[in-house]
Formats: C-alpha cells, sequence, structure tokens
C-alpha cells in the first residue's frame, strides 16, 4: 500500500519524499522548477478555480469547502487517475503551496486518494 504525506512545495526536498506531485493548479509564484523538484504536477486534481476562488483560504468556509471538494474529487477524472498511479509506489508527497497547513485542499486529497486505495 502506497504512503501518502502531504508537505509545503517550498520546504527542502528530502529523499524520503518518494515521488513528488504538485496537486496545485497554478505553479508557485517565484518557485523555480528546478527548487520545486516536482516529479509530475496533476493541476487538475486541485480544486476547480470557482470553488477556489469561493474559498479564499478562510478557515470559517472550511467545513463547506471539505464537502464542495470531496464532491468535486468523485467527478474528477484525473483525481482517478492520479489514485491509480500511485498504487505503483510505496511513498507518495503530495505538494501543494498554501501557507495554511490546517486549511488546505491537499489534506483532503490525501485522505480522498487513502479512501480510493483502500
Amino acid at each position: 500500500m502506497t504512503e501518502i504525506v502531504i508537505k509545503r512545495v517550498r520546504e527542502e526536498p528530502q529523499e524520503q519524499d518518494g515521488v513528488r506531485i504538485l496537486v496545485d493548479r497554478l505553479w508557485p509564484r517565484g518557485l523555480s522548477k528546478a527548487k520545486a523538484d516536482v516529479g509530475c504536477r496533476v493541476p487538475e486534481a486541485a480544486p476547480s478555480p470557482e470553488l477556489r476562488k469561493w474559498f479564499n483560504h478562510e478557515p470559517a468556509k472550511w467545513e463547506e469547502f471539505v464537502e464542495r471538494y470531496r464532491a468535486e474529487l468523485e467527478e474528477n477524472s484525473a483525481a482517478a487517475e492520479l489514485a491509480a498511479q500511485i498504487e505503483r509506489h510505496p511513498k507518495v508527497t503530495l505538494l501543494y503551496d498554501a501557507k495554511d497547513t490546517k486549511h488546505n485542499h491537499a489534506l483532503i486529497l490525501r485522505d480522498w486518494l487513502a479512501y480510493q486505495a483502500g
């Protein structure tokens, strides 16, 4: 079974990260591709632009954001493909750029992917 962890893309890459996958819809501003050390990028697995703008990183909207994003994931072919691809790796690190480590979409995506795996 694949171990799925999350971390901020601006943290130093570590050998134990396994496959590093950026799951933000937008490339992190001011971060070079070399410094990010991203194995692949799946922007389509991130929340839709409308949902991202509605949430606006406001913790008061967190519970509803979780529900809305999970609903999007259920209909998201890129997320389903990501779930299938990560099964081939012992460890995957989902990378995100949000400053808030407690209220970000990577937490939800990690849990959703783990549930898909089974």
